[in-house]
């Protein structure tokens, strides 16, 4: 049986990356195979190993793609495990769906987009898992003119991401799979046991679209949020489950917020890199309020994760340019972390006020002390 006609995909991003320069400076942010096309095609180029079939990169090159290879020139994207990228490319290569969790801002997200740009060619095949989300934006919907007009026929279905990455054997991510609600979920177990998705709607052939090689999906899942719905023991069997555990290192984690701060800054307009010894500021207290703080009970219940820190380094570096036209200081750091300790609870203000006050005059530098004296920034 032959898959029912899906749109055409010309000019989507795997076809076409941009259609200039000047356009892609102008997105916010360009999905990975935009960002990273000229690395994805010399990769293509040069790739002579053997590839499941399907996919766009050998195994090898996909994990050179996101762990990096500095003598080919290729960067680090994801900084984790590499054997957490070798496992979660094997899974994919199965019939198994590959389930990332973890707590939120350990680049989950940025994984699955990753991984989906090496093996599909594009990551924009998703769904964003929430309580709204109805299976149609999973499967598939209709265009109701036509379908009142013509009936049903393939000129009137309106094909969503699996659909999609079915007939054209792509990645589909489902980003906060545990969000939807459970019968929501459910709407995937036949999809991945079968590999088929039914459109009674439509007669014979045409009613049943079959899953290519190269259709798999990755879902996501925070650990931490409230609002999440547990997982029927049916649905978790037809995954892989992988945990993205936060960055343990300080240095790498520093190198990373510093490099994805002054990327977003540049976006911004901003034409100053931020200070480093404002950054390390940023890391050490993020860390302290995750992790060591945590011993005497100041760690905030708000997520202190380095995605988080990349967004408040942002935000000092546009404060500190277009207010004042330098970089950003340790006091901005103060009055940017605000509202990041303002979200989930009101006692997270005061225990980042007792972290300035008790904890921050035993640093040294020049920095803790300006972050120390502009503890007043804190909002009562």
């Amino acid at each position: 049986m032959s898959a029912p006609a899906t749109p055409s995909t010309a000019g989507s991003p795997a076809d076409s990356p941009a259609d200039s320069p000047a356009d892609e400076a102008l997105l916010q942010r360009p999905p990975a195979e935009v960002r990273h096309a000229d690395e994805l095609a010399a990769l293509r180029a040069a790739d002579t190993d053997p590839r499941p079939t399907g996919w766009r990169l050998s195994m090898r090159a996909a994990r050179r793609f996101i762990v990096g290879d500095p003598r080919a020139g290729i960067s680090r994207k994801f900084v984790g495990n590499p054997s957490l990228v070798e496992r979660a490319l094997v899974t994919l290569a199965t019939n198994r769906g590959l389930m990332l969790v973890g707590e939120p801002g350990t680049a989950k997200s940025l994984l699955s987009e990753l991984i989906a740009a090496a093996v599909s060619g594009t990551s924009t095949l998703t769904v964003q898992g929430g309580a709204a989300t109805t299976e149609d934006q999973i499967k598939y919907s209709w265009n109701y003119a036509l379908l009142v007009a013509e009936g049903p026929s393939t000129r009137s279905l309106v094909p969503a991401p699996m659909l999609r990455g079915m007939a054209e054997g792509r990645i589909v991510r489902f980003e906060e799979i545990t969000r939807c609600p459970p019968e929501v979920q459910d709407s995937l177990l036949s999809l991945l046991s079968e590999r088929v998705i039914a459109v009674p709607e439509l007669d014979g052939e045409q009613g049943m679209v079959f899953a290519r090689q190269g259709f798999n999906v990755i879902a996501t899942a925070n650990t931490r949020d409230r609002g999440v719905n547990e997982m029927s023991a049916a649905l978790k069997r037809r995954f892989n489950f992988e945990t993205v555990f936060p960055i343990a290192d300080f240095d790498t984690e520093l190198a990373l917020v510093e490099a994805e701060v002054t990327a977003l800054l540049h976006r911004s307009g901003v034409t100053v890199t931020p200070r480093p010894d404002v950054l390390e500021v940023l890391v050490g207290t993020f860390r302290e309020l995750r992790g060591a703080g945590a011993a005497r009970g100041e760690r905030l219940s708000a997520v202190m994760s380095t995605a988080e820190a990349v967004s408040v380094a942002h935000a000092v570096g546009l404060r500190g340019w277009f207010l004042r036209g330098e970089a950003g200081s340790a006091a901005d750091v103060v009055a940017c972390l605000a509202g990041t300790a303002a979200k989930d609870s009101p006692e997270d203000l005061a225990r980042l006020r007792r972290f300035l006050e008790q904890d921050v005059p035993r640093r040294a530098g020049a920095r803790w002390r300006e972050l120390y004296d502009a503890r007043h920034l804190l909002a009562d």
